[in-house]
């Protein structure tokens, strides 16, 4: 065999391998903390942006999520340009709109400057979104593989950390966001600018780690793979587990986004539309959900939810595979349930509810920290009790803790249009916050990334989880974009999230298979082939 682990006995070779493919992981998975932190470092330069440059609360909303739309178009096109170059060269190419992203957002003179250069932060963000969990499945031993996908989430999360830490440092440095630091920048700049370090180590990071074995198999460099997955893997299995990945990809062709959709029946009559739609269904999603989000940005509303109803409609007709379908629902459920306005507007919520700048900025900090250690719990736990459970006691947890949020926020009083927490509602307010985000981080924030990377089959992993991710970012624009309007209804707001809790853990009850224990190569047989349905 060669390169990578020497002989000795399996259980050397296993606990070498073992070590070897974290080492791996844990690079990969710094895509995931410029995710988070590009995520989570408005946070703090939220308030000083709409002072600085006197935008109203719609465009502020849409600067606030237009790295969102990047990240959808990032994921939409990750997948086939990760089975174009491979994936090593997506991770770098993520790198650099990071760098890029970071140094124009901190100069930028104009909010629409900003703007644009935050969509192309965005861009990065939904290539790695969609990279980190696919490679990380692809590299990682059977074993282990739960508790290696979940370092995504929990990079993510550092990243949230580290971002809002050093918002907050610097902020308290300079005396507020908005005022002058160090080479007459603001404060809120230095927070964008600081992103250059993550970004620089992610990009000279990816050039220590091997291509994925199962990317090598499908280009034919057979002995390559076999050399990454004996670094890997050790030697137990190795020939194995190449044979199987080889009959996995032999009988198919390269991959399409056709992939993603149930071959018509043998036989079957269908009209011209329907041929049409799904043969133009990919180009026909795109152009109905660029117009979605042109009719939120005019204020549109109406006419934006007819798009987004014909997105829905145009998918069905176009006939995905039913595991895309579920993919695309933990997507969406994962930002319905609210989270990331934990994260974006966490200090603009908890100073209209009456707290000041620095204390909401702590408040901030502590809940980051505690997305952290309970990240760390689910990575415990998420080999052993499986992924299915976890999303269904998260469910519950989110459901009652956000019903409780509704329920503080819709019957406070109102003072200059803002609630007031007065007495015991304040604290109560902010415990069920930290308790939704406890709910959150031990199941739905790292598990979902988990079954993305690993629920689908080889041939369509890489098309299924960008489109899976660009339906995420869809969502968590939506969610974004719509909250400012929201501020002055924040019962309103949290009942539909705690809804979207509830249906989520029907939603996983009834549609979600356990992938604890199983290959990659045994996912859903059904999509593997371009085998005639013969429902």
């Amino acid at each position: 065999m060669g390169g990578g682990v020497g002989g000795g006995l399996p259980v050397d070779n296993e606990f070498s391998s073992g070590r070897s493919a974290a080492r791996v992981a844990s690079v990969a998975a710094l895509g995931g903390l410029l995710f988070g932190f590009d995520s989570a470092v408005i946070n703090g330069a939220v308030g000083a942006l709409q002072e600085e440059f006197a935008i109203d609360d719609a465009t502020l909303g849409f600067a606030v999520a237009s790295a969102l739309l990047g990240a959808a178009v990032g994921a939409l096109t990750a997948g086939r340009l990760a089975d174009a170059v491979g994936r090593l060269w997506v991770m770098k190419i993520a790198a650099a709109l990071f760098l890029i992203s970071a140094i124009v957002t901190g100069i930028g003179t104009n909010i629409w400057v900003i703007v644009v250069f935050r969509i192309v932060g965005g861009v990065a963000v939904g290539i790695a979104s969609v990279i980190a969990p696919a490679y990380i499945a692809e590299t990682s031993p059977e074993r282990i593989r739960g508790r290696l996908g979940s370092l995504q989430q929990l990079a993510i999360v550092s990243g949230i950390f580290v971002a809002l830490a050093v918002a907050w440092a610097l902020a308290e440095i300079a005396g507020g966001s908005n005022q002058e630091l160090w080479l007459g920048l603001q404060a809120w700049r230095w927070m964008f600018l600081a992103e250059i370090i993550p970004a620089l180590a992610y990009g000279l990071l990816a050039f220590t780690i091997p291509e994925s074995p199962r990317y090598l198999v499908a280009t034919h460099r057979i002995p390559e793979a076999r050399r990454v997955l004996t670094r890997l893997l050790g030697e137990k299995n190795l020939e194995i587990t190449i044979s199987r990945i080889q009959d996995s990809l032999r009988s198919e062709e390269p991959p399409s986004w056709r992939d993603l959709s149930r071959p018509l029946r043998q036989g079957a009559t269908t009209s011209a539309p329907v041929v049409w739609i799904r043969r133009y269904l990919w180009w026909l999603l795109s152009l109905l959900v660029v117009l979605a989000v042109a009719a939120f940005g005019a204020g549109l509303w109406p006419l934006a939810a007819v798009f987004l109803a014909l997105v829905i409609g145009v998918a069905l007709i176009g006939g995905l595979w039913g595991i895309v379908w579920v993919g695309l629902g933990l997507s969406i459920f994962q930002q319905f349930v609210g989270i990331n306005v934990i994260f974006y507007y966490s200090n603009v919520l908890w100073q209209a509810v009456g707290f000041d700048e620095s204390s909401s900025f702590t408040i901030t900090v502590i809940t980051s920290m505690t997305n952290i250690a309970t990240t760390l719990v689910a990575i415990a736990l998420i080999d052993k009790v499986g992924r299915k459970p976890l999303l269904l006691v998260g469910s519950t947890g989110m459901a009652v803790t956000l019903g409780t949020m509704a329920v503080i926020f819709g019957t406070a009083p109102q003072v200059d249009g803002q609630p007031q927490l007065g007495g015991v509602a304040g604290p109560v307010a902010l415990v069920a916050a930290n308790l939704f985000v406890v709910a959150f981080g031990m199941s739905w924030g790292p598990v979902v990334w988990v079954l993305l990377g690993e629920m689908f089959p080889n041939r369509i992993r890489a098309a299924a989880l960008g489109l899976a991710a660009a339906g995420q970012w869809t969502a968590n624009w939506l969610i974004t974009v719509t909250f400012p309007g929201l501020r002055d209804f924040l019962g309103l707001a949290y009942g539909f999230y705690a809804l979207c809790a509830v249906l989520s853990l029907v939603f996983v009850w009834q549609f979600v298979e356990e992938t604890k224990g199983k290959a990659l190569e045994d996912m859903h047989s059904e999509a593997k082939h371009h085998e005639p349905t013969q429902t």
